[in-house]
């Protein structure tokens, strides 16, 4: 049985292999990273389409609820690991008022039936169920008190099996339709996902519709979510109209309000989704959510399972988990950072039980990125690059993708602000399609260079510096597009990378666009890893290193 199992893994790495040099053969040929440094190209914002679009209203039939009180309602799956796989989803009604009482959690069991054929569940299990509360003490504010939040991880799977599964509470005849998932392929450098979808920034917009109908029709077997979901923020206490500008909209507001039943419509937009393709998230900064108290990230914190206790991070907000023969490293940059910090030890330990023979992949993620030539958000991580960056080249960390930057850009390898062939390859694809819309001005475009007083950010200290080297040497803002930005354009969209061998990712940005210009193309290049040249980066990492 694990020979037959094993087979068809096998088989489709061969035949991935055969189709890459296929690719490479062609008269059009796909370029890789070994081509590069690439010359920076830019791709201006089409004036054509719209810069942006409402939220879709509460109202809308992907965002209202379509089941009884106590049955399951935007169900969601997330790697736990290989073998496990969480089953997150919510019953009942949230609760908006001037007074508002919690469910009971414990009046509705967590179970999911699954098993391995179609309404045949030979197995249960059983979780956990929470709520939570976004409290304002100021007059005119609501709360809210969300409905009963499930967790249940099913144990003991085989890797890269179907499953199919039902979930709710049976004793009150309260389960779901059934679903299906398949598990994630066991760690090796030969086993890889299918298909893993990148997005961020999403929202619940007109193009938030497009791209997430997009990337679903790319069929992915996994989703990284590089953080600010719902935008819940962009709305006052009493819901209403949303707004791109919160500030501008709402200057006398007593605290950065948010309407919670927003989360609950994205939940119920996103689950035909995720309720059978795992999504991984990590936290960004329209996930802060400040309540009473300094109490933040309630919602994010209560609403997504992630294998924080099973990579020993112990935090929501950091975490790794392995996908085949990838590792990928999901950081927190709303929490602290310092290399005295709890997160920054975690990490280097969890990059020291590496093995790059079983995972030659080693991809991380966060949300702000540390490499943008857009005038929004420049710089505004620096201080977390200069805390991090080192640790993670010298462990040969191959890609990172960010959000934050409403729009797309992807690096040359870079380290330090440096070319460098072993550096990491940048990718910012915070374009989901959020209200806030799309980032169209760059930092070396005249007149558009931020001052070292603006994008500050919400959580760490400002470490904005003028380059003491290269084209730039002695200013803040290149002239032009720096050498490290190899292409960039403004447009919504998300990205698709599969993995091909040990050596070999194929990445592709789609665009939104694409769907219906026939001669638009987005972005694609080959990533490979070059470990014998930049393995030898590991021989660095000592008590003497700037990371050890």
């Amino acid at each position: 049985m694990q020979s037959l199992s094993m087979a068809k893994p096998k088989t489709y790495v061969i035949l991935s292999s055969l189709f890459f040099f296929l690719e490479m053969a062609m008269a059009k040929r796909i370029p890789t990273t070994l081509d590069g440094p690439f010359k920076p190209v830019t791709r201006r914002f089409d004036r054509s389409l719209r810069q942006g679009s409402d939220d879709l209203p509460m109202d809308h039939p992907r965002l209202t609820k379509r089941v009884p009180t106590n049955f399951p309602e935007q169900i969601a799956l997330a790697i736990s690991s290989p073998s496990s796989m969480w089953v997150s989803w919510v019953t009942g009604d949230a609760r908006i008022g001037s007074n508002v009482t919690a469910l009971d959690p414990s009046k509705i069991a967590s179970e999911v039936w699954y098993g391995e054929e179609s309404g045949r569940y030979t197995f249960v299990e059983r979780g956990v169920s929470m709520v939570y509360s976004q409290l304002y003490p100021f007059k005119g504010l609501l709360n809210y008190t969300s409905a009963i939040i499930h967790h249940v991880k099913l144990q003991g799977l085989d890797a890269r099996k179907r499953y199919y599964y039902r979930c709710g509470d049976s004793s009150l005849k309260a389960m779901s339709d059934e679903r299906t998932f398949e598990t994630m392929p066991p760690s090796g450098p030969t086993m890889y996902p299918h298909r893993i979808a990148v997005v961020g920034d999403l929202g619940l917009t007109g193009n938030t519709t497009t791209t997430i109908d997009h990337l679903a029709r790319n069929d992915p077997s996994m989703i990284l979510m590089v953080g600010d979901m719902s935008y819940a923020n962009q709305y006052l206490t009493t819901g209403g109209k949303g707004a791109p500008c919160y500030s501008c909209s709402f200057p006398d507001a007593p605290i950065r309000e948010t309407y919670q039943p927003r989360w609950d419509g994205w939940g119920r937009f996103m689950e035909p989704l995720v309720s059978r393709v795992p999504m991984m998230v990590i936290e960004g900064n329209h996930e802060i959510e400040p309540q009473v108290d300094g109490i933040t990230f309630q919602s994010y914190l209560t609403r997504f399972a992630v294998p924080s206790e099973e990579c020993g991070s112990g935090s929501n907000f950091y975490y790794s988990f392995d996908a085949g023969g990838v590792h990928f490293i999901m950081l927190g940059a709303y929490v602290d950072y310092n290399q005295t910090g709890a997160q920054y030890s975690w990490l280097r330990r969890d990059l020291l039980k590496v093995d790059r023979v079983v995972t030659p992949w080693l991809v991380a993620a966060w949300h702000p990125p540390w490499y943008n030539s857009y005038s929004s958000h420049y710089q505004e991580f620096e201080c977390m690059r200069q805390e991090m960056e080192a640790l993670l080249y010298h462990h040969g960390v191959d890609i990172v993708f960010s959000g934050h930057v409403h729009a797309y850009e992807r690096m040359n390898r870079v380290y330090n602000y440096t070319l460098n062939p072993c550096g990491p390859v940048y990718i910012t694809v915070g374009d989901g399609g959020n209200i806030e819309r799309i980032d169209i001005d760059h930092a070396d475009d005249p007149g558009k260079c931020p001052s070292k007083s603006d994008n500050t950010p919400e959580f760490g200290g400002v470490c904005h510096l003028n380059f003491s080297s290269g084209p730039a040497k002695g200013k803040f803002c290149w002239d032009e597009q720096p050498e490290w930005s190899a292409f960039r354009e403004s447009s919504f969209g998300h990205g698709i990378l599969e993995v091909i061998n040990s050596t070999h990712a194929l990445w592709t940005w789609h665009r939104n666009q694409d769907l219906y210009k026939c001669n638009s193309r987005g972005d694609q290049i080959y990533i490979v890893r070059q470990p014998d040249l930049c393995m030898a980066n590991l021989e660095s990492i000592g008590s003497n290193s700037p990371c050890g």
